[in-house]
């Protein structure tokens, strides 16, 4: 079993009770393996920090149903505890087609996973300004879908030991158990910026945080009731047979992949893949190396804060130079997001400063007040590095960032997944570059990494590298 932590709404504290929960497990040195429903890159971060283990993200939009049941099978055989952390409120999806489910109203919502998964949920309330209304709002998410084992709450931000005792009271004709009571904790917070949380890799003295989160967790939670919960008890199902994979080639085709302060958003999913597959990933970074390793056969940059890095990315000529005839090479590049800002002529900040890029799109990236955030459904233009004409995938887009210039020639045609979204051209497909704001994963979509290596591979044998 494993147990899935809720919110009523968004900001509630979930990821305060998630990461507390995780530092106690880990350092009482317990096996922990943590999830994260949805397309998020930072909050999984925070989790592989406290419990040194690859967190996965659990996303049936971006992969599938059977995709998230094998994911979630396959990597808690093995361990002591799971834990998944939600997305949102507990019912906040999308309306869409499940897998032999007909329609679903909250497809890729927390509750959408916990029923996929058979797992009961905890609901984190906001209680800073709640009192006898606490009642009311556990009813409610009880009440809604009786297929949702709600097996507990934890009651976050209690102001006192009046305000409590009055939620107590309030919550007593309800009878559900409380699983853990937080009172405000001004000391504990994770700083945030335009994207969400600062990444973890930016932080100093985390594992300060994580031992206080411990000792708050140790304090604050009914362990004797939610480790039953936590406890993987035995092996899950067996994972969903994959499509066979082609054959790996006899040595490893290596990858420069950008990894330090300004690019760190990958789903280790598709990290994995790309190995299996054959790949060597060697991690470089564009902030303090003076080139990509040298018997690199393709790139690879991630989504990130380029922005926030913008003076030192541009003050490392001899990266960017060396990255621009890498690419003007033919060297196989992806960029998602944050690369492909990398890869544009400039970047302008939010004080409005320009700083020059690697200078292989004829564009500039500029930073905005306006959040373009969601999924999409990009179905490709024509045959490119990755992608065949009339290809489709689902992707997801999380930027303030906007480009001056639009791409020639455009690599998708995009749209949201509601009803009657509009219709966008996006990304730049050129010689053997995709650079796009889509993020993607590759767990449902092999051929995107298989496309990928094989480019790269015979990138290396024009160029007899290595």
């Amino acid at each position: 079993m494993s147990l899935v932590i809720a919110g009523e709404r968004s900001g509630v504290g979930k990821t305060t009770v998630t990461l507390a929960m995780l530092s106690f497990l880990s350092r009482q040195k317990s096996k922990v393996q943590s999830f994260k429903i949805g397309p998020d890159y930072i909050d999984p971060m925070f989790h592989t920090s406290v419990t040194d283990r690859p967190c996965r993200n659990l996303d049936p939009i971006l992969t599938s149903e059977a995709y998230v049941r094998s994911c979630f099978a396959s990597h808690c055989q093995g361990m002591g505890y799971a834990l998944v952390e939600g997305v949102m409120g507990l019912f906040d999806g999308v309306a869409s087609s499940g897998e032999n489910k007909g329609q679903i109203t909250d497809f890729a919502s927390t509750a959408h996973i916990a029923r996929l998964l058979e797992l009961p949920v905890v609901l984190v309330i906001d209680c800073s300004r709640l009192s006898g209304s606490v009642a009311a709002i556990v009813h409610g998410y009880r009440s809604l879908d009786p297929r949702i084992n709600l097996a507990g709450i934890i009651l976050n931000r209690v102001g006192s030991d009046r305000h409590l005792t009055l939620l107590k009271n309030a919550l007593e004709p309800v009878k559900i158990p409380i699983l853990g009571i937080l009172h405000r904790q001004d000391e504990i917070a994770i700083p945030d910026r335009h994207l969400g949380l600062i990444p973890s890799a930016e932080l100093n003295h985390l594992e300060t945080l994580f031992d206080r989160l411990a000792h708050l967790a140790h304090n604050s939670f009914d362990w004797e009731r939610l480790l039953p919960l936590l406890k993987v008890y035995s092996s899950p199902s067996p994972p969903v047979p994959q499509s066979p994979s082609p054959p790996v080639p006899p040595s490893p085709i290596k990858i420069a992949i950008a990894r330090d302060r300004a690019f760190n958003f990958y789903y280790q999913d598709n990290l994995d893949l790309l190995e299996k597959l054959g790949a060597e990933l060697i991690p470089w970074s564009p902030l303090e190396d003076a080139k990509p390793p040298e018997a690199a056969c393709g790139l690879y940059f991630g989504g990130g804060f380029p922005e926030v890095f913008a003076r030192e990315l541009a003050e490392n000529h001899s990266a960017r130079e060396a990255v621009r005839q890498a690419v003007l090479s033919g060297m196989p590049t992806y960029a998602e997001c944050g690369g492909l800002m990398y890869l544009c002529e400039k970047l302008v900040d939010f004080n409005e400063q320009t700083w020059s890029m690697v200078g292989i799109l004829p564009a500039n990236a500029a930073m905005g007040k306006h959040l373009t955030l969601g999924y999409r459904q990009a179905t490709a233009l024509d045959n490119s590095l990755l992608f065949r004409a009339k290809e489709t995938v689902w992707g997801h887009e999380f930027h303030r960032s906007q480009l001056t210039s639009q791409p020639q020639p455009p690599l998708f045609e995009t749209r949201g997944c509601w009803v009657n979204s509009p219709v966008f051209l996006e990304g730049w497909r050129f010689q053997q570059v995709h650079a796009s704001y889509i993020h993607l994963h590759f767990g449902t979509q092999q051929a995107i990494a298989q496309r990928f290596l094989a480019r790269c591979l015979a990138f290396h044998k024009e160029n007899r590298l290595g």
